[in-house]
């Protein structure tokens, strides 16, 4: 018996049993009230492994009474998928196909694109899964055609109850009863970064290790973690990074950069630098967007050990970059006014040339023109504080001196 049997074998068959993805699938979930209500759409499932977003796919096909069909990128080819969509015109049930491919990124834009024909005209309905962002490598023209949902790594304190699962399969398998604690449960699960998948395989394997209970020594036989490494680690690290970026202290940037990479973490390390380019630096230095974005893909095709080298350069610039929060600010400010209902009725000499009154800015001295941009209702608010850097303050005051004028 090895894990991948186990895993499939307590594989949820309903909604019910998914574990740790409320949000799409619980009682309330977004997913789950479509589904219920008849509305079926193309779908892309985006996370981290071991969440659950296979399995999610096929309750849906079972509730829509659907033809499954799964192929992975990492291995399939174009001819695959055509020789499942070229069965549409033979299927006899209710619902149609439904294919669901894993790791779509590892398709090409070529073949994202041959998707598109079938999608539109509704032989199929695609759901498309991913561990990495897919605006980043899912082809627009699919994106535009489906609804984005993330895969969230599992709770530990939810992991548990398909740990419970796994171990009534196996007492069920191999008629043997042996007694392992939640406390110890709770430690697989945290140790294995909400990943149910690589958890139930951990206890499968402590199961057939221990001769009665089942303890932490017995797991960590099979878990070797790095620094006792476990999901609050993960984004303690992640934390501790951004934190020192922001705070200008470039040797505790790579200090914690080096223990995120020693432990793997070389995606999510792309992604927070990412995210701290425009949080943290933001106007202040606008070119850390794309020079950390530069280093990111770079580290990325290199993969490690050598990554680090580019990701350090990205870290240290960050780091000893002017800051500015000033973007992030503005953003957060508009959002809460949109979320509050505030300028529903658009200015209609913005909206289309055919409503008279709008002023071309180029057509004026110094490419500006005062007129009203915003709704009528909100017209006097200000979203953006430019701040005292360098790049922000120029701005600033080459603006006030040509709306002077």
């Amino acid at each position: 018996m090895n894990n991948v049997r186990t895993a499939d074998a307590i594989r949820p068959k309903s909604f019910d049993d998914i574990v740790g993805q409320d949000h799409l699938f619980g009682e309330k979930g977004v997913v789950r009230r479509m589904i219920s209500a008849g509305r079926l759409t193309n779908m892309i499932f985006y996370g981290p492994p071991g969440t659950g977003k296979t399995t999610a796919a096929e309750i849906i096909a079972k509730s829509a009474d659907m033809v499954f069909h799964r192929i992975n990128a990492t291995t399939a080819s174009l001819s695959d998928v055509k020789d499942i969509l070229s069965t549409t015109d033979s299927v006899f049930c209710t619902g149609g196909i439904l294919l669901y491919i894993d790791e779509i990124q590892y398709f090409n834009r070529k073949q994202q694109q041959a998707l598109l024909e079938y999608i539109e005209d509704g032989r199929v309905t695609l759901i498309a899964s991913t561990t990495e962002n897919p605006h980043f490598y899912v082809y627009n023209a699919i994106i535009s055609r489906s609804s984005l949902f993330e895969f969230k790594p599992v709770r530990a304190e939810d992991c548990i109850r398909a740990l419970r699962r796994a171990m009534s399969f196996l007492e069920e398998q191999t008629g043997t009863k042996k007694s392992v604690t939640d406390e110890v449960l709770l430690y697989i699960a945290k140790s294995t970064s909400g990943d149910v998948r690589h958890a139930i395989g951990v206890l499968e394997n402590a199961y057939f290790a221990a001769e009665n209970d089942i303890t932490v020594e017995v797991v960590d036989e099979f878990n070797v973690k790095i620094g006792n490494y476990d999901t609050d680690t993960h984004f303690d690290l992640l934390s501790c990074l951004q934190k020192s970026i922001r705070g200008s202290d470039a040797d505790a940037a790579v200090f914690y950069l080096a223990k995120l990479l020693a432990a793997g973490e070389l995606i999510a390390v792309c992604r927070r630098l990412q995210v701290i380019a425009s949080e943290d630096i933001g106007l202040a230095y606008p070119l850390a967007v794309s020079v950390t974005r530069a280093a990111c893909e770079s580290a990325k095709e290199l993969g490690l050990p050598e990554a680090r080298i580019p990701l350090a350069n990205a870290a240290i610039l960050l780091a000893t970059a002017p800051k500015s929060n000033s973007a992030e600010a503005a953003i957060d400010a508009a959002w809460a006014d949109v979320e509050a209902g505030l300028g529903r009725v658009l200015p209609k000499h913005l909206q289309s040339p055919l409503f008279k009154g709008y002023k071309y800015p180029h057509e004026y001295p110094n490419h500006y023109v005062k007129q009203q941009y915003l709704p009528d209702d909100i017209k006097n608010k200000h979203y953006y504080t430019p701040s005292e850097n360098k790049t922000e303050a120029a701005a600033r005051d080459y603006w006030e001196k040509i709306k002077k004028s």
